[in-house]
């Protein structure tokens, strides 16, 4: 492939990159993917690749410019130049190993201070200005900065490796030796009050801090592996507790389920789908649309994410007994109006929801169960009565998390008779009067990588299922049906599948085509 010859040639002529350049891209980044800092120029970072058009390197790229908020420029650079700035890189690994050094000195006697204040019983402290805290900041702060929403602190071999997961997907991006492994763990268990010298066992905790000036919390657990325990730190940032339907992806009938169901007086609204695929989100946004100042609104969670105004949040606790089942059972005698339970996960839970939603409340909860017809049989299968499910049962919602495209990075693809075969075979059982709602667009599109969006997407949105219950659907429900039974009665009503909310999104230009197949 000819070079693209839009793409700028720099040469290094001899010239020194300085070394808080160098900081920007961390070394093993640079060595795979070869690509190194130049310089800093008016607030931009250049960069130098020996392949600029290397898609997976622009991906990374891309990822280290907004982890650091810095905008980058592309410059082509030669093999020979490249290997010569890489080898500066000797000259950074050894500042960052005498801060190493510093900090696991200073990390220990840290230690020393808190196992000394913690045997006196005093508040366990630690030195704020800590090489220590500095680097376990630096890894919030690339987090929150990349807009990530999961941290994985891995030990392996001789490294550890600091992993964020963005917009579903894990990303690589700094790197530490294994002698600041245990530091960095400590660390982290001081913050959350976890135990420091209980290694050999999961633990969990969390803990808030500021970062850009606002409070984030962050959810922690560890996990004993065989190069060391490894860390998982939950993002739950206050400023995304706040979306709305519209925000989620829920439109149509969908959207108009989901209102008409919140706003009843009792019932139960159940959603559906696998872990990761935004149920507690939809939940929040449900709680956060019903009346929270006329209503006494309880929630029972494991564990709370985020703190929503006028909402009584219990967190459940099966250590000490206090389970779903026991929590519900309390809050039933807090006179409750709404009460949000967040998971489903045993018969007694089930039948007690159900109970609730029978005597007046608006429940809301999850059960796992891969669609929304599902949800019938499952409830069954626990041991609810069937004849108690159409009364109670207001509406179920199943849902799954697909990436959103960015709008300048979208290619088109027509519609060629294979595909529209394919779209018609989908919709071929719906009847006519619905399936007339649901125009086939000439085209269609998949993402495009741009320098301003290399993945080609950005963010994430929700495809949905949903069905309320009826005179006909309560009959049925009566016989016990099977899925195949439940499925060919709501399709005459016009039932959409995930998969069919996900080619509607796709016919809009929302989201890529090839998502629906994923589905």
């Amino acid at each position: 492939m000819a070079p693209n010859p839009q793409i700028p040639t720099f040469a290094l002529n001899g010239a020194k990159i300085p070394l808080d350049v160098l900081k920007y891209i961390p070394e093993e980044s640079a060595s795979f993917y070869q690509f190194v800092p130049l310089r800093i120029i008016e607030g931009i970072l250049e960069v130098g690749m020996v392949d600029p058009e290397n898609i997976e390197a622009k991906d990374v790229l891309q990822f280290i410019g907004s982890t650091n908020n810095l905008p980058f420029k592309v410059f082509r650079l030669s093999k020979e130049d490249f290997d010569t700035i890489l080898a500066e890189y000797k000259g950074l690994s050894g500042a960052v190993d005498k801060a190493v050094g510093e900090f696991v000195a200073d990390v220990e006697e840290d230690l020393k201070k808190y196992k000394t204040d913690e045997s006196k019983g005093a508040e366990p402290s630690i030195v704020e200005d800590a090489p220590v805290t500095k680097i376990v900041s630096v890894i919030l702060q690339y987090a929150i900065g990349g807009n990530a929403s999961d941290i994985h602190i891995e030990p392996e071999g001789e490294k550890v490796r600091v992993r964020y997961r963005v917009d579903g997907v894990l990303h690589t991006t700094l790197s530490f030796t294994r002698s600041v492994q245990e530091a960095i763990v400590a660390r982290i268990k001081i913050l959350t009050n976890m135990k420091l010298d209980e290694k050999r066992k999961p633990q969990d905790g969390r803990f808030s801090a500021k970062i850009d000036g606002r409070k984030i919390d962050f959810r922690v657990s560890t996990l004993p592996t065989y190069f060391g325990e490894k860390v998982v730190i939950r993002i739950l940032d206050p400023d995304k507790k706040d979306i709305t339907f519209e925000t989620l992806g829920l439109d149509g009938v969908n959207l108009e389920a989901v209102q008409a169901a919140i706003s009843k007086p009792y019932g139960i609204i159940l959603l559906t789908g696998p872990t990761g695929s935004g149920k507690t989100t939809t939940l929040y946004s449900m709680l956060s649309a019903v009346d929270r100042e006329k209503n006494n609104v309880v929630s029972l969670e494991d564990p709370i994410e985020y703190d929503i105004d006028g909402v009584n949040q219990s967190q459940v606790q099966p250590e000490i007994g206090y389970t779903f089942a026991n929590g519900l059972r309390s809050i039933l005698r807090q006179d409750p109006d709404i009460i949000m339970v967040g998971e489903i996960r045993d018969r007694e839970t089930a039948k007690l929801a159900i109970q609730a939603a029978l005597t007046g409340h608006l429940v809301f909860s999850t059960l796992h169960t891969n669609s929304s017809i599902g949800v019938i049989p499952r409830l069954i299968d626990m041991g609810v009565e069937p004849y108690l499910i159409p009364p109670a049962l207001t509406m179920v919602l199943a849902q799954r998390l697909v990436p959103v495209m960015c709008p300048e990075a979208k290619q088109e693809i027509p519609i060629d008779d294979s595909l529209k075969m394919m779209v018609e075979k989908q919709f071929a059982d719906l009847p006519p009067e619905f399936k007339s709602k649901i125009p086939i667009p000439a085209k269609v599109f998949r993402p495009s990588k741009t320098a301003s969006c290399p993945s080609g997407t950005k963010g994430r949105m929700g495809v949905f299922e949903t069905f309320t219950m009826n005179r006909d659907l309560e009959r049925l429900i009566l016989k016990e049906p099977g899925e195949v039974e439940i499925y060919e009665y709501l399709r005459k009503t016009g039932f959409l599948t995930l998969k069919e909310d996900a080619m509607k999104k796709a016919f809009e230009g929302k989201i890529s085509f090839d998502e629906v197949n994923r589905l």
